[in-house]
């Protein structure tokens, strides 16, 4: 391995306020604009400091890092090393070298707004909070936005729904990770982000989140190097169990280990048995079944189950009872886009989706895994679930009384 730091550009006097860390394996030409804009940045190239970890390219993504570190206004230094394969063990070289207050993990391929940092720095600074996720939009790709709602100067990962995007692109305080010694896992191929930032999450004295501004811009690359698009499926699984693990570590069995687990479910294992699944070969479908079942079995629960929206829950019921046919049966439903017909008594009543074989005796599959949960859209239009009445809890004392009082009936009637 050798280490070229820049010494032709400003040296960064103490402690820089970012270190952006950049793992690079055969990044061109998406470099290129990554790194302007890091040195685009309006927090100043003073203030922060670049490690770039070049991870075996052969593509000339060496020699770009050498010769923009040679050059930069941006203190910025380079590490060249043999492929390992993934993005976690760049990942944790920079972090080994990293000087500055905050990190800021950013992929070679995607590239930063023009005050991204500043906004984030200031934002931790601001609330004393340990990670800042910024608002990020697609380029060629979808992005997440539900958490991006509105601006979060303070929340958590109960609080918000920050637990749906897990990428390590995200502004982390180094005291927090130094502290628990936090590193990413390089036993992972895909989904070490995922346990890493939840881990942060869980960990931090506290999360904000910049809304009103584009932080990063996430770009789909049209040679599918990237790790997401080419992993095999058997990755997945190991994704999964590795996220779910964590949160099993971090919570005892109950209502925030449930809430939690919804993220490996909805992100990670359902896209397994989608359409896609339908059109596998045999083997295939019955070589997901039984990666899913260890999960399964250990993880899926009924406080799960009623956190996820109908067709949700279906897919995952049956991937857990093995009922290959059901779901393929559920599959096909779904990918001829009908609409279930909506079930109740009255309009006060436990809605149920009657998709298919709801009360096929022969199925046997329970009404509850057909009931209406969380809100969702049927055809158009928003279906809830019916609110419980709240009934408050008698007093000792008024308990008493009302006993007294059925007593003294009794004792008239008689």
């Amino acid at each position: 391995m050798s280490m070229n730091e820049n010494e032709m550009g400003m040296a960064v006097t103490g402690i820089p306020d970012v270190t952006v860390i950049i793992g690079a394996y055969e990044a061109m030409p998406y470099l290129i604009p990554c790194l302007e804009s890091v040195e685009a940045q309006t927090l100043g190239a003073d203030r922060i400091e670049i490690v770039a970890v070049n991870d075996g390219s052969t593509d000339g993504t060496g020699e770009y890092l050498d010769e923009f570190a040679a050059r930069s206004k941006v203190a910025t230094r380079v590490v060249h090393q043999e492929n390992s394969g993934g993005p976690s063990k760049p990942r944790n070289v920079g972090l080994d070298m990293a000087r500055g207050r905050y990190v800021f993990f950013l992929d070679a391929d995607d590239y930063l707004g023009d005050e991204a940092l500043e906004r984030m720095v200031a934002m931790a600074d601001r609330n004393g909070t340990d990670v800042v996720l910024g608002k990020i939009e697609g380029i060629g790709r979808g992005a997440p936005k539900s958490m991006f709602g509105r601006t979060l100067e303070r929340t958590d990962v109960f609080s918000s729904n920050i637990k749906m995007t897990l990428s390590a692109e995200k502004l982390f305080r180094r005291e927090l990770l130094e502290k628990h010694k936090m590193r990413f896992d390089q036993q992972l191929y895909t989904g070490e982000d995922a346990r890493f930032t939840l881990e942060a999450y869980v960990r931090s004295a506290g999360v904000s989140v910049v809304a009103d501004y584009v932080c990063l811009y996430i770009v789909r690359r049209d040679d599918g190097k990237h790790i997401t698009q080419s992993g095999s499926y058997a990755m997945r699984f190991d994704s999964a169990k590795a996220l779910m693990d964590l949160i099993a570590e971090l919570f005892p069995p109950g209502e925030k280990r449930d809430e939690l687990m919804i993220r490996p479910f909805v992100i990670t294992l359902l896209p397994q048995f989608d359409h896609r699944w339908l059109k596998a070969k045999a083997e295939t479908r019955e070589d997901k079944l039984d990666l899913a079942r260890p999960l399964m079995e250990k993880y899926w629960t009924p406080g799960v189950a009623r956190r996820l929206k109908v067709p949700e829950r279906l897919r995952m019921y049956y991937v857990a009872e093995r009922r290959a046919d059901l779901l393929a049966d559920h599959l096909t439903f779904l990918q001829a886009k009908q609409v279930p017909e909506v079930i109740r008594k009255s309009s006060a009543a436990q809605p149920y989706l009657a998709y298919p074989h709801f009360r096929d005796k022969k199925a046997g599959v329970p009404d509850e895994m057909f009931a209406v949960t969380v809100s969702e859209m049927v055809g158009g239009v928003r279906v809830t679930a019916p609110k419980a009445p709240i009934r408050p809890t008698p007093s000792f004392a008024r308990r008493v009384v009302r006993k007294l009082r059925r007593m003294a009936r009794g004792l008239a009637r008689s």
